[in-house]
């Protein structure tokens, strides 16, 4: 009997040291991954919510996140900027009320035209990300060529929505949109959006355009959205309950 007992009890001892070395085992392999997802996502920073928006990367998982972060943070804004050597300059606020230019950022270097356009902070980090990451390769991949320049026709103007006059104001009412109307590119064409729009290998072009402008701002529209915007795509970083992409 004492040696039956004695027999179990080494059984027991060593399921139980099993048991305590697989707890070990499992806890260092999640520690491992623990660790390589921080490697990881620090070298992805568009993937951690917790980052903040770097316009050296494409777009990732977190970045609409990081957009809503430097629209409620100029400083944070700017400091995207800085850190991506962007040439830009900060300028006095103008006016007041619900026309009141208060972020008021101009790029010093880019393609659009007319050139140098003023407006907010979060506009201009949504424009820089997009022309890196997402419009020249919607370029190269559908048309084989690079943009060279993009035509606007402009940022600000002190109104509603549509121009009605009871309607929520617009984003360019304080600056925080643009409404792109064509690129040139490299080999000398001019796509619009008014000609282009559904018309064979431009018209794939302007819907990669489209869709990648969705990864640098909360709003875009097109002429899928509606026939006010067939001459144009309307992008601006206003904040909403849910992103408009069309």
């Amino acid at each position: 009997m004492v040696a039956v007992l004695a027999q179990k009890w080494r059984i027991s001892t060593r399921v139980g040291q099993f048991d305590f070395d697989l707890r070990i085992l499992a806890w260092m392999i999640g520690l491992a991954l623990l660790l390589a997802g921080g490697i990881w996502l620090r070298d992805h920073p568009q993937h951690n919510p917790f980052a903040s928006l770097d316009l050296s990367h494409e777009p990732g998982l977190a970045t609409q996140l990081q957009i809503q972060a430097i629209i409620k943070n100029r400083g944070a804004c700017r400091a995207a900027l800085n850190s991506a050597g962007v040439d830009f300059t900060t300028l006095s606020p103008v006016g007041d009320g619900p026309c009141g230019l208060i972020d008021r950022t101009r790029l010093s270097k880019s393609m659009l035209r007319p050139a140098r356009p003023i407006s907010t902070c979060p506009v201009a980090a949504g424009l820089e990300m997009w022309t890196r990451h997402g419009l020249q390769k919607a370029a190269q991949d559908h048309l084989g060529t690079r943009v060279v320049r993009i035509e606007h026709r402009g940022t600000n103007s002190c109104r509603r929505v549509n121009g009605s006059p009871n309607g929520p104001w617009s984003d360019h009412a304080t600056g925080n949109a643009i409404d792109i109307v064509a690129f040139v590119m490299a080999d000398g064409r001019r796509v619009s959006v008014l000609n282009g729009w559904g018309n064979g290998k431009e018209g794939t072009f302007l819907k990669a355009a489209r869709d990648a402008a969705c990864e640098s701002f909360t709003t875009v529209m097109s002429p899928d959205y509606n026939v006010e915007h067939n001459t144009h795509f309307h992008l601006d970083q206003g904040t909403r309950w849910a992103m408009v992409c069309r």
